[in-house]
């Protein structure tokens, strides 16, 4: 929601201990979000058929058939029986101050998902990606990964501000691939008191998103491995862009190219998600996933891509 005065305007700083305001919106926009469901969402766009694993409300409904619509498997997400989808709600004034509130919701009951059935329905999975969730959920799916040997991803994303180093060691330790931002990056050394090298002693691969600058790749033993961001990017709006550069460097990962490649793909699709305000808005023909790909990467990455697409 957008208010079109200033909240400072409202707030008396001696009576904050009685704060009762009440604001008048000029607009309300809801819209589709949720790290897995985003993930998952560019998954399907790129062709892939992901399986959402997650807890929601009742009112899930109209965004499990906005999901399936476009690739994704909802059959094992586990609805709730008393409680809404976890959601945001912010308003922002016109000096981009905000007030918001976050509620958890259905994604409390996450913890109570198992893999093992989900794994012999739909297969052995590639790789399970473990992102920001109800942490106790992530810390069961992340042992029982451990567990039943599935190559998972660590993801922890938002959970890093409120994790304990505990928690974050436990996520980490063992993963198939790391993502973060740079930001985060920082975050889980302090946090864990590992070091960048002892960290990659404990996974395979980390992936650190620079923002603009592209992205990173550190592998244990090797140099890293810097990739520019897509070229002519008009960005809109920031949200999402993340979750949109996973789900295509894993759809890349899946056709089998290797990770370098890989980053390309996920920052383009990522330039698509930036220059959309919404997480799930954005769209494309494969030729025109492919033109931008070659402008940014060059005819060899086009045709690497292109026969997954086509």
């Amino acid at each position: 929601m957008s208010f079109g005065g200033r909240f400072a305007d409202s707030l008396v700083v001696e009576q904050l201990d009685k704060l009762s305001v009440s604001f008048l919106v000029d607009d309300l926009e809801i819209r589709r979000g949720g790290v897995a469901a985003n993930i998952s969402f560019g998954l399907g766009k790129l062709g892939l058929r992901p399986v959402l694993v997650g807890a929601v409300g009742e009112d899930f409904a109209d965004y499990r058939s906005w999901l399936e619509r476009h690739g994704v498997d909802c059959s094992h997400v586990r609805v709730s029986e008393s409680k809404h989808t976890a959601r945001f709600v912010c308003t922002t004034d016109t000096t981009m101050a905000q007030f918001a509130s976050f509620y958890p919701g259905a994604m409390s009951e996450a913890r109570l998902i198992e893999l093992g059935p989900i794994v012999a329905s739909v297969g052995t999975p590639s790789y399970v990606l473990i992102g920001a969730d109800d942490p106790d959920g992530m810390l069961r799916h992340t042992e029982e990964c451990r567990q039943r040997g599935f190559p998972f991803i660590a993801d922890p994303s938002q959970q890093l501000a409120f994790g304990e180093g505990d928690l974050i060691r436990q996520l980490v330790d063992g993963a198939a691939i790391l993502f973060s931002n740079e930001y985060e990056s920082h975050l889980i050394e302090q946090k864990t008191g590992w070091s960048a090298e002892e960290i990659l002693d404990r996974i395979g691969t980390q992936v650190t998103t620079l923002g603009k600058d592209g992205v990173r790749i550190t592998r244990k033993g090797e140099e890293p491995v810097e990739l520019p961001a897509c070229r002519g990017v008009a960005a809109v709006e920031p949200t999402g862009v993340g979750d949109a550069f996973r789900a295509a460097f894993l759809a890349a990962v899946a056709w089998g190219l290797p990770f370098e490649r890989a980053a390309q793909v996920g920052c383009t699709l990522a330039a698509y998600v930036v220059e959309t305000v919404g997480t799930q808005e954005y769209s494309f023909t494969p030729d025109q996933f492919i033109g931008r790909l070659r402008d940014s990467y060059g005819d060899e990455a086009a045709a690497d891509v292109a026969p997954f697409l086509s």
